[in-house]
């Protein structure tokens, strides 16, 4: 069967966006893994799916697989790539959409700029939430971890904006040990369903430089759910101020969180790269 799909990014962070509305395909693991293969298929860090409403008052269903076949709760690069893209395929005439997710409903909205913002709901700190394993609800929690059979402990914030984060405070992303401790923390065992981990430096009161390893995918360019944890975590610690710019390797984010009760606000680009059909 021969499928339609568009390829786009957000910040370098790259989809494969199925319009699962005019056309059906049976996603599965396997497909997924098939699809995102970047030497036999169209490769990308996620497959974003848009579905017809299973609720009232929502426009669309929103799925995210990663590379690797497993389905995830939310992508905030996704959930910009999300809105143009039912935008620009006439999939709905309003700059305003609402969208179910595996976690919830979220809003999204184009501006005259072409940049998209996302409301991505309040961020969730009690551990059991998160998932992580603590016996209380802290800032900041020390975790011990074994790299190459040296035992080290660092400090990290538990946040969760639909998927599982880590934040962790670091002097130079440029020299974080991403490569090592970015797999150990993502499958540490108090991550019981594992986290996406980000290196954050602080660089004033409202900007910062982030790195994230990605839960399932690895390092990527950019990450939107990464980017508003970062920012809750500094906001916890007392270190910055709102809104905050976000540096990422593939571009910038604007995150805003006015604190408890408060949802955070992302903005950013979302760019189509190629429309594209494929035999599944």
């Amino acid at each position: 069967m021969l499928v339609r799909f568009t390829k786009m990014h957000g910040l370098g962070n790259d989809f494969m966006v199925l319009d699962l509305v005019t056309q059906r395909v049976k996603v599965t693991p396997k497909l997924v893994k098939k699809l995102g293969d970047r030497n036999f298929g169209v490769g990308f860090d996620q497959l974003l799916i848009v579905e017809p409403p299973t609720e009232p008052d929502v426009d669309f269903s929103y799925r995210i697989f990663n590379q690797d076949g497993s389905e995830v709760e939310n992508c905030g690069n996704g959930a910009r790539c999300f809105a143009k893209f039912v935008r620009d395929k006439r999939l709905t005439g309003s700059s305003e959409v609402v969208v179910q997710t595996a976690n919830g409903r979220m809003a999204l909205k184009i501006h005259p700029d072409k940049r998209v913002e996302v409301n991505m709901g309040e961020p969730v700190l009690e551990p059991s939430e998160v998932p992580f394993e603590a016996a209380d609800c802290a800032d900041t929690y020390e975790v011990n971890v074994d790299l190459d059979g040296e035992q080290q402990t660092v400090v990290l914030s538990a946040v969760s904006m639909g998927n599982p984060h880590g934040v962790l405070l670091v002097e130079s992303t440029e020299q974080a040990p991403i490569e090592t401790l970015g797999p150990a923390l993502e499958a540490h065992p108090r991550f019981p369903a594992k986290a996406n981990i980000g290196f954050m430096q602080v660089l004033s009161r409202n900007e910062v430089n982030l790195r994230v390893y990605e839960r399932g995918v690895g390092e990527t360019s950019a990450c939107g759910t990464g980017a508003c944890a970062a920012v809750v975590a500094g906001k916890l610690r007392g270190q910055l101020d709102m809104p905050v710019t976000v540096h990422l390797p593939g571009g910038d984010l604007e995150i805003e969180w006015q604190g408890a009760g408060h949802p955070v606000i992302m903005t950013g680009p979302a760019t189509t790269v190629y429309e594209g059909q494929i035999f599944v």
